[in-house]
Protein backbone atom coordinates (compact mmCIF):
# COMPACT_ATOMS: atom_id res chain seq x y z
CA UNK A 1 0.00 0.00 0.00
CA UNK A 2 1.71 3.74 -0.68
CA UNK A 3 3.06 5.38 1.81
CA UNK A 4 0.85 8.50 2.50
CA UNK A 5 2.80 12.06 2.32
CA UNK A 6 3.69 13.35 6.04
CA UNK A 7 3.04 17.01 7.08
CA UNK A 8 6.28 17.18 8.38
CA UNK A 9 8.26 16.34 5.13
CA UNK A 10 8.76 19.73 2.97
CA UNK A 11 9.66 19.13 -0.46
CA UNK A 12 11.63 21.55 -2.28
CA UNK A 13 12.38 22.26 -5.93
CA UNK A 14 14.97 23.71 -8.36
CA UNK A 15 14.33 24.04 -12.08
CA UNK A 16 10.77 24.43 -12.77
CA UNK A 17 10.59 23.89 -16.38
CA UNK A 18 8.16 21.24 -18.28
CA UNK A 19 9.18 18.22 -16.22
CA UNK A 20 10.42 19.58 -13.16
CA UNK A 21 7.34 21.97 -12.63
CA UNK A 22 5.16 19.30 -13.83
CA UNK A 23 6.47 16.89 -11.12
CA UNK A 24 6.27 19.67 -8.48
CA UNK A 25 2.43 20.45 -8.98
CA UNK A 26 1.64 16.65 -8.54
CA UNK A 27 3.52 16.72 -5.25
CA UNK A 28 1.91 20.11 -4.39
CA UNK A 29 -1.61 17.77 -4.90
CA UNK A 30 -0.46 14.94 -3.07
CA UNK A 31 -0.25 17.25 -0.20
CA UNK A 32 3.41 18.07 0.19
CA UNK A 33 4.66 21.37 1.69
CA UNK A 34 6.74 22.81 -1.71
CA UNK A 35 9.08 25.13 -1.97
CA UNK A 36 10.50 26.19 -5.64
CA UNK A 37 13.13 28.21 -7.20
CA UNK A 38 12.87 28.76 -11.58
CA UNK A 39 15.46 31.76 -12.94
CA UNK A 40 12.26 33.57 -14.07
CA UNK A 41 9.53 33.30 -11.64
CA UNK A 42 7.01 34.58 -14.06
CA UNK A 43 7.06 30.61 -15.31
CA UNK A 44 6.18 29.53 -12.24
CA UNK A 45 3.30 31.76 -11.56
CA UNK A 46 0.97 29.27 -12.08
CA UNK A 47 2.51 26.66 -9.24
CA UNK A 48 2.52 29.32 -6.89
CA UNK A 49 -0.96 30.39 -7.18
CA UNK A 50 -1.15 26.67 -6.44
CA UNK A 51 0.69 26.87 -3.95
CA UNK A 52 4.28 26.46 -4.29
CA UNK A 53 6.14 28.81 -1.61
CA UNK A 54 8.49 30.83 -3.73
CA UNK A 55 12.26 31.06 -2.95
CA UNK A 56 14.73 33.16 -4.49
CA UNK A 57 17.72 31.28 -4.41
CA UNK A 58 18.74 27.63 -4.69
CA UNK A 59 20.18 28.03 -1.47
CA UNK A 60 16.98 29.08 0.28
CA UNK A 61 15.40 26.07 -1.32
CA UNK A 62 17.43 23.35 0.23
CA UNK A 63 17.71 25.69 4.03
CA UNK A 64 13.53 25.66 3.82
CA UNK A 65 13.06 21.68 2.50
CA UNK A 66 14.03 17.93 3.97
CA UNK A 67 14.29 16.58 0.21
CA UNK A 68 15.33 19.21 -2.28
CA UNK A 69 14.61 17.77 -6.09
CA UNK A 70 16.61 19.65 -8.99
CA UNK A 71 15.31 18.86 -12.99
CA UNK A 72 17.89 20.67 -14.63
CA UNK A 73 19.60 20.51 -18.70
CA UNK A 74 22.76 19.79 -18.56
CA UNK A 75 26.17 19.45 -16.15
CA UNK A 76 26.80 23.11 -16.37
CA UNK A 77 23.49 24.12 -15.04
CA UNK A 78 24.01 21.93 -12.47
CA UNK A 79 27.07 22.64 -11.41
CA UNK A 80 25.94 26.49 -11.33
CA UNK A 81 22.53 25.53 -9.50
CA UNK A 82 24.64 23.56 -6.48
CA UNK A 83 27.81 25.70 -6.74
CA UNK A 84 28.64 29.52 -5.15
CA UNK A 85 26.95 31.26 -2.24
CA UNK A 86 23.60 30.93 -3.23
CA UNK A 87 23.96 27.56 -4.35
CA UNK A 88 22.48 24.44 -3.48
CA UNK A 89 25.51 23.35 -1.52
CA UNK A 90 25.43 25.98 0.93
CA UNK A 91 21.58 25.15 2.20
CA UNK A 92 22.21 21.86 2.83
CA UNK A 93 22.81 20.52 6.12
CA UNK A 94 22.83 16.95 7.95
CA UNK A 95 20.53 14.78 7.28
CA UNK A 96 18.70 16.08 4.29
CA UNK A 97 18.58 14.29 1.32
CA UNK A 98 18.83 15.54 -2.27
CA UNK A 99 17.32 14.12 -5.53
CA UNK A 100 18.25 15.19 -8.28
CA UNK A 101 16.17 13.71 -11.50
CA UNK A 102 17.79 15.65 -14.19
CA UNK A 103 19.69 13.49 -17.16
CA UNK A 104 23.48 14.52 -16.39
CA UNK A 105 26.68 12.49 -16.90
CA UNK A 106 27.61 9.88 -14.26
CA UNK A 107 30.48 11.39 -13.68
CA UNK A 108 29.29 15.26 -12.98
CA UNK A 109 26.77 13.74 -10.15
CA UNK A 110 29.16 11.28 -8.67
CA UNK A 111 31.29 14.17 -8.17
CA UNK A 112 28.77 16.90 -6.49
CA UNK A 113 27.43 13.48 -4.33
CA UNK A 114 30.86 13.38 -2.69
CA UNK A 115 30.61 16.94 -1.76
CA UNK A 116 26.93 16.42 -0.47
CA UNK A 117 28.58 13.29 1.97
CA UNK A 118 30.69 15.61 2.89
CA UNK A 119 28.36 17.84 4.52
CA UNK A 120 26.31 15.16 5.92
CA UNK A 121 23.83 15.06 3.36
CA UNK A 122 22.84 12.18 0.98
CA UNK A 123 22.53 12.62 -3.07
CA UNK A 124 20.38 10.66 -5.02
CA UNK A 125 20.85 10.74 -8.96
CA UNK A 126 16.84 9.63 -9.94
CA UNK A 127 16.75 10.22 -13.68
CA UNK A 128 13.09 9.67 -15.16
CA UNK A 129 11.49 7.65 -18.25
CA UNK A 130 8.70 9.38 -19.67
CA UNK A 131 7.18 12.81 -20.20
CA UNK A 132 5.10 15.54 -19.09
CA UNK A 133 1.92 13.23 -19.94
CA UNK A 134 3.51 10.18 -17.99
CA UNK A 135 4.54 13.01 -14.90
CA UNK A 136 0.68 13.73 -14.83
CA UNK A 137 -0.41 10.54 -14.67
CA UNK A 138 2.40 9.18 -12.34
CA UNK A 139 3.49 6.56 -14.59
CA UNK A 140 7.08 7.37 -14.67
CA UNK A 141 9.69 5.17 -14.78
CA UNK A 142 12.36 6.12 -11.74
CA UNK A 143 15.86 4.74 -11.98
CA UNK A 144 17.90 5.71 -8.65
CA UNK A 145 21.35 5.85 -8.07
CA UNK A 146 23.00 6.10 -4.60
CA UNK A 147 22.16 5.03 -1.07
CA UNK A 148 19.69 2.34 -0.25
CA UNK A 149 18.73 3.99 3.41
CA UNK A 150 18.38 7.55 1.46
CA UNK A 151 16.22 5.82 -1.35
CA UNK A 152 14.28 4.56 1.07
CA UNK A 153 12.83 7.45 2.82
CA UNK A 154 12.40 9.45 -0.31
CA UNK A 155 10.36 5.87 -1.90
CA UNK A 156 7.37 7.50 -0.62
CA UNK A 157 7.37 10.62 -2.66
CA UNK A 158 8.80 9.24 -5.73
CA UNK A 159 6.11 6.72 -5.66
CA UNK A 160 3.46 9.70 -6.35
CA UNK A 161 5.71 10.38 -9.81
CA UNK A 162 5.70 6.95 -10.71
CA UNK A 163 7.17 3.46 -9.98
CA UNK A 164 10.90 3.92 -8.45
CA UNK A 165 13.88 1.42 -8.50
CA UNK A 166 16.72 1.75 -6.55
CA UNK A 167 19.25 0.30 -9.36
CA UNK A 168 22.60 0.61 -6.78
CA UNK A 169 25.35 3.09 -6.41
CA UNK A 170 25.20 6.89 -7.28
CA UNK A 171 25.51 6.86 -11.32
CA UNK A 172 23.95 3.60 -12.03
CA UNK A 173 20.51 5.37 -12.11
CA UNK A 174 22.34 7.89 -14.67
CA UNK A 175 23.98 4.86 -16.91
CA UNK A 176 20.72 3.01 -17.06
CA UNK A 177 18.57 6.03 -18.05
CA UNK A 178 20.99 6.83 -20.96
CA UNK A 179 20.77 3.22 -21.63
CA UNK A 180 17.10 3.99 -22.07
CA UNK A 181 17.50 7.12 -23.78
CA UNK A 182 20.05 5.53 -26.65
CA UNK A 183 17.09 2.93 -27.55
CA UNK A 184 14.42 5.84 -27.90
CA UNK A 185 15.86 8.11 -29.93
CA UNK A 186 17.04 4.95 -32.45
CA UNK A 187 13.11 3.59 -32.46
CA UNK A 188 11.55 7.53 -32.60
CA UNK A 189 14.40 8.79 -35.82
CA UNK A 190 13.69 4.88 -37.67
CA UNK A 191 9.92 5.78 -37.19
CA UNK A 192 9.89 8.77 -38.56
CA UNK A 193 12.04 7.73 -41.71
CA UNK A 194 9.84 5.16 -42.20
CA UNK A 195 6.10 7.42 -41.97
CA UNK A 196 8.43 9.61 -44.13
CA UNK A 197 9.06 6.98 -47.18
CA UNK A 198 5.02 6.43 -46.60
CA UNK A 199 4.21 9.61 -46.90
CA UNK A 200 6.29 10.24 -50.07
CA UNK A 201 4.82 7.07 -51.68
CA UNK A 202 0.92 8.64 -51.17
CA UNK A 203 -0.05 6.65 -48.04
CA UNK A 204 -2.34 9.20 -45.65
CA UNK A 205 -0.40 10.13 -42.68
CA UNK A 206 -2.75 8.74 -40.48
CA UNK A 207 -3.44 5.72 -42.06
CA UNK A 208 0.41 4.69 -41.87
CA UNK A 209 0.99 5.88 -38.02
CA UNK A 210 -1.81 3.01 -37.37
CA UNK A 211 -0.73 0.19 -39.09
CA UNK A 212 3.11 0.54 -38.21
CA UNK A 213 1.66 1.11 -34.41
CA UNK A 214 -0.12 -1.98 -35.02
CA UNK A 215 2.89 -3.96 -36.66
CA UNK A 216 6.00 -5.36 -34.67
CA UNK A 217 7.93 -2.47 -34.47
CA UNK A 218 4.88 -0.85 -32.67
CA UNK A 219 6.10 -0.43 -29.15
CA UNK A 220 4.95 1.11 -26.12
CA UNK A 221 7.31 4.33 -26.71
CA UNK A 222 6.07 4.62 -30.49
CA UNK A 223 2.67 4.57 -29.56
CA UNK A 224 2.63 6.82 -27.14
CA UNK A 225 3.70 8.99 -29.53
CA UNK A 226 1.39 8.13 -32.09
CA UNK A 227 -0.71 11.21 -31.21
CA UNK A 228 2.42 13.72 -31.58
CA UNK A 229 3.24 12.68 -35.08
CA UNK A 230 -0.51 13.65 -36.11
CA UNK A 231 -0.97 16.64 -34.28
CA UNK A 232 2.81 17.96 -33.60
CA UNK A 233 2.86 20.50 -30.24
CA UNK A 234 3.67 23.91 -30.08
CA UNK A 235 6.12 23.83 -27.83
CA UNK A 236 9.10 20.86 -27.79
CA UNK A 237 8.98 19.06 -24.61
CA UNK A 238 12.31 17.41 -25.31
CA UNK A 239 14.13 18.84 -27.64
CA UNK A 240 16.94 18.11 -30.17
CA UNK A 241 20.00 19.16 -28.34
CA UNK A 242 18.99 17.33 -24.76
CA UNK A 243 18.16 14.27 -27.26
CA UNK A 244 21.13 14.33 -28.21
CA UNK A 245 22.99 15.13 -25.33
CA UNK A 246 21.60 12.64 -23.23
CA UNK A 247 22.37 9.87 -25.79
CA UNK A 248 25.88 11.27 -26.20
CA UNK A 249 27.13 11.38 -22.53
CA UNK A 250 27.59 7.78 -21.46
CA UNK A 251 29.80 7.12 -24.44
CA UNK A 252 32.65 9.57 -23.94
CA UNK A 253 35.00 9.69 -20.68
CA UNK A 254 34.60 12.76 -19.58
CA UNK A 255 30.66 12.86 -19.76
CA UNK A 256 30.73 15.57 -23.26
CA UNK A 257 30.59 14.42 -26.18
CA UNK A 258 32.67 15.75 -29.39
CA UNK A 259 32.37 13.53 -31.31
CA UNK A 260 31.18 14.64 -35.06
CA UNK A 261 28.70 12.11 -35.47
CA UNK A 262 26.80 13.07 -32.23
CA UNK A 263 26.94 17.12 -33.17
CA UNK A 264 23.62 18.53 -34.50
CA UNK A 265 24.41 18.11 -38.28
CA UNK A 266 23.99 21.66 -40.23
CA UNK A 267 22.49 21.83 -43.43
CA UNK A 268 25.05 23.33 -46.00
CA UNK A 269 24.01 24.79 -49.38
CA UNK A 270 20.44 24.51 -48.79
CA UNK A 271 18.59 25.45 -51.31
CA UNK A 272 14.71 26.91 -50.63
CA UNK A 273 13.28 24.53 -53.03
CA UNK A 274 14.41 21.68 -51.12
CA UNK A 275 11.18 19.91 -48.86
CA UNK A 276 11.52 20.48 -45.55
CA UNK A 277 10.73 17.84 -43.15
CA UNK A 278 10.69 18.74 -39.17
CA UNK A 279 8.78 15.97 -36.85
CA UNK A 280 10.40 18.33 -33.79
CA UNK A 281 10.29 14.85 -32.18
CA UNK A 282 12.48 12.94 -34.48
CA UNK A 283 16.55 13.26 -33.22
CA UNK A 284 17.21 15.70 -36.04
CA UNK A 285 15.46 18.42 -38.14
CA UNK A 286 16.55 18.40 -41.52
CA UNK A 287 16.02 19.44 -44.69
CA UNK A 288 16.17 15.52 -46.53
CA UNK A 289 18.27 16.50 -49.05
CA UNK A 290 21.24 18.43 -47.18
CA UNK A 291 21.52 16.73 -43.65
CA UNK A 292 19.97 13.98 -41.51
CA UNK A 293 20.11 10.39 -42.65
CA UNK A 294 21.18 11.60 -46.08
CA UNK A 295 24.36 13.06 -44.56
CA UNK A 296 24.73 10.01 -42.52
CA UNK A 297 24.52 7.51 -45.43
CA UNK A 298 26.88 9.95 -47.43
CA UNK A 299 29.25 10.15 -44.76
CA UNK A 300 29.50 5.76 -44.88
CA UNK A 301 30.20 5.58 -48.52
CA UNK A 302 32.83 8.09 -48.35
CA UNK A 303 34.68 6.21 -45.78
CA UNK A 304 33.82 2.88 -47.68
CA UNK A 305 35.49 4.50 -50.26
CA UNK A 306 38.63 5.96 -48.53
CA UNK A 307 39.10 2.33 -47.04
CA UNK A 308 38.47 0.43 -50.30
CA UNK A 309 41.51 2.73 -51.76
CA UNK A 310 43.71 2.22 -49.31
CA UNK A 311 43.46 -1.55 -49.38
CA UNK A 312 43.98 -1.28 -53.29
CA UNK A 313 47.05 1.33 -52.23
CA UNK A 314 48.43 -1.70 -49.80
CA UNK A 315 47.90 -4.64 -52.26
CA UNK A 316 49.56 -2.79 -54.90
CA UNK A 317 52.60 -2.42 -52.12
CA UNK A 318 52.70 -5.74 -51.31
CA UNK A 319 52.71 -7.01 -55.13
CA UNK A 320 49.19 -8.80 -54.75
CA UNK A 321 47.82 -7.29 -57.94
CA UNK A 322 50.37 -7.83 -60.27
CA UNK A 323 49.12 -10.42 -63.18
CA UNK A 324 50.06 -13.80 -62.09
CA UNK A 325 52.11 -15.68 -64.96
CA UNK A 326 52.00 -19.32 -66.30
CA UNK A 327 53.12 -21.04 -69.14
CA UNK A 328 55.94 -19.02 -71.78
CA UNK A 329 54.89 -15.86 -70.03
CA UNK A 330 56.69 -17.10 -67.05
CA UNK A 331 59.92 -18.48 -68.49
CA UNK A 332 59.97 -15.62 -70.14
CA UNK A 333 59.64 -13.43 -67.18
CA UNK A 334 57.46 -11.22 -69.02
CA UNK A 335 53.32 -9.99 -68.33
CA UNK A 336 51.30 -11.74 -71.03
CA UNK A 337 49.90 -8.51 -71.28
CA UNK A 338 52.63 -6.88 -72.61
CA UNK A 339 52.60 -8.10 -75.64
CA UNK A 340 48.95 -6.72 -76.51
CA UNK A 341 48.53 -3.93 -78.89
CA UNK A 342 48.82 -0.30 -77.12
CA UNK A 343 45.64 0.81 -77.69
CA UNK A 344 45.00 4.83 -77.49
Amino acid sequence: MRARPSAATKIGFVGLGHMGGTMAARLLTAGYPTYGEERTRAHAQQLVHSGLRWRDTPREVAQAADVVFTSLPDDEVLEAVASGPDGILAGLSAGKIWVDVSTVSPRASRELALRVQELGAAMLDAPVSGSVPQVQSGTLTIMVGGDEQAYAQVEPILLELGTPTHIGENGLGLFLKLAINISLGVQMLAFAEGLLLAERAGIDRELAVGVMTRSAIGSPMLKARAALVLDLPEDSWFDVSLMQKTSCSPLTKHGSCSSPCHRRPQPTNCSPSHERWDMSIAIWPRCSRCSGSWQVAQRFRRRNALNARRERRSRRERGADRPRLSGAAASRGCCARASRPFLR
